[in-house]
C-alpha cells in the first residue's frame, strides 16, 4: 500500500469520541518522529495548518515553532486572530511577521491573475524560508495537508505549502492529519478546543484578498474589499447566515461608475456580493439573501467604505461563473 493511500478499514471520523482517538493516536506518533527535535509550522491560521499546530502543540509543546506571515492580503483583523489566539491562549511559540509591505510592492502592477498567484507563492516561500534559517536546531517540518491535497497532488497547497523547502533546508516532512477529509479535519479541531469561528471558517484562497482586488491590485482598492468583506461578514453573522452559507465575500473590480455621494458627483468603484452554496465546489448555487438584508449591508457599505458608491449582487451559479472572481 502506498504510504499516501488512505486505509480502507480507517473508520470516518465524525464524532468528538473518534476524533479524540485520532489525536491521541498522532500524538503518539508525531512523538516517536520527533522525539526531543525542533518542527516549523507555516500557520497561516487556516483550519488546516490551525489543526495541526494545536495538535503538535499537544505532542511538542514549545518545541513547534509555528511563523504566521502577514502578506497584507488578509482579511481584517485575521492575523490578529491568530496570534491572540495561539501565541494567547495556547501559549505557542509564535513568530509573526508583518512582510505586508514586501508583497504589495512585488505586486504593484500585476493584473494578470495566474502571474499575482505565482508572485504570491514565491514570496511566502522566501519569506517562509528566510526565518526558517534564522533559527537553531529545526528538523521537521510540518504541513497542513488533507487526503484531497494528496489526490489532487498537482495542485497541494500552492500558497500555504511550502513545497521544496524541506529538501532545500534539510527539513523531514510531519504531516500528521494528511489522511483526513475537511469535514473530518473540522471534528478533529473541536477535539482540540479550537473556536468555532475557526474551525468553521470558511474556504479562503492562498492568495487572500488578491482574487477578489480584481486586476492590478492598489491599496486603496484593497482598502475597500477588506472592510466591505468585514461588513459583509458582520451583517451576515447578526441575521443567522454564517453557517447557512458556504462561502461569502466581497470584490472590488478595477472599473468606476457615477454616483451621487454628499449632494455632489462621484467617479467610485462597485462592490460585488457574492453568497454561494455547494458540496463540493464543482457546482455552485446562490442563495438567496431576504432584499431587507441586502439593502442593509448596501447602506452600510456605501456610507462606511471609502470610494464606493455602488453595491451588487452576483447572481451567476457555477457553471457558467467559478466561485471567486479570479
Amino acid at each position: 500500500m502506498s504510504k499516501n493511500k488512505r486505509p480502507e478499514n480507517m473508520e470516518r471520523i465524525t464524532t468528538e469520541a473518534l476524533a479524540k482517538v485520532f489525536v491521541d493516536e498522532q500524538i503518539e506518533e508525531v512523538r516517536a518522529q520527533i522525539g526531543d527535535k525542533k518542527a516549523i509550522l507555516a500557520l497561516s491560521g487556516g483550519v488546516d495548518s490551525s489543526v495541526v499546530a494545536a495538535l503538535m502543540i499537544k505532542a511538542i509543546g514549545k518545541n513547534l515553532i509555528c511563523v504566521h506571515v502577514n502578506h497584507g492580503l488578509m482579511r481584517k483583523g485575521e492575523s490578529e486572530n491568530v496570534v491572540n489566539l495561539f501565541s494567547g491562549e495556547l501559549n505557542a511559540t509564535l513568530i509573526y511577521v508583518d512582510a505586508s509591505e514586501r508583497f504589495l510592492s512585488k505586486l504593484e502592477g500585476v493584473s494578470d491573475p495566474e502571474q499575482k498567484r505565482k508572485i504570491i507563492g514565491a514570496e511566502f516561500i522566501s519569506v517562509f524560508a528566510e526565518e526558517a534559517k534564522k533559527l537553531d536546531d529545526i528538523s521537521f517540518l510540518a504541513q497542513g495537508t488533507i487526503y484531497p491535497d494528496i489526490i489532487e497532488s498537482a495542485n497541494v497547497k500552492s500558497h500555504h505549502n511550502v513545497g521544496g523547502l524541506p529538501e532545500q533546508l534539510g527539513f523531514e516532512l510531519v504531516e500528521p492529519i494528511k489522511l483526513l477529509y475537511k469535514d473530518e479535519v473540522r471534528v478533529v479541531g473541536k477535539a482540540l478546543g479550537l473556536p468555532d469561528n475557526m474551525v468553521y471558517r470558511q474556504p479562503f484562497p492562498g492568495p487572500g484578498l488578491a482574487v477578489r482586488c480584481i486586476g492590478a491590485i492598489t491599496r486603496d482598492r484593497l482598502e475597500a474589499v477588506r472592510e466591505s468583506d468585514a461588513i459583509l461578514r458582520e451583517e451576515f453573522a447578526k441575521n443567522g447566515l454564517e453557517g447557512k452559507v458556504w462561502q461569502y465575500f466581497t470584490v472590488v473590480p478595477d472599473v468606476k461608475s457615477t454616483g451621487i455621494k454628499n449632494n455632489a458627483r462621484s467617479f467610485e468603484w462597485p462592490v460585488v456580493l457574492r453568497a454561494v452554496n455547494t458540496r463540493d465546489a464543482l457546482t455552485a448555487t446562490i442563495e438567496r439573501i431576504p432584499y431587507e438584508i441586502l439593502e442593509h449591508i448596501t447602506a452600510r457599505i456605501t456610507a462606511e467604505v471609502k470610494g464606493v458608491n455602488r453595491v451588487l449582487y452576483d447572481l451567476t451559479p457555477k457553471p457558467t461563473g467559478t466561485i471567486e472572481w479570479e
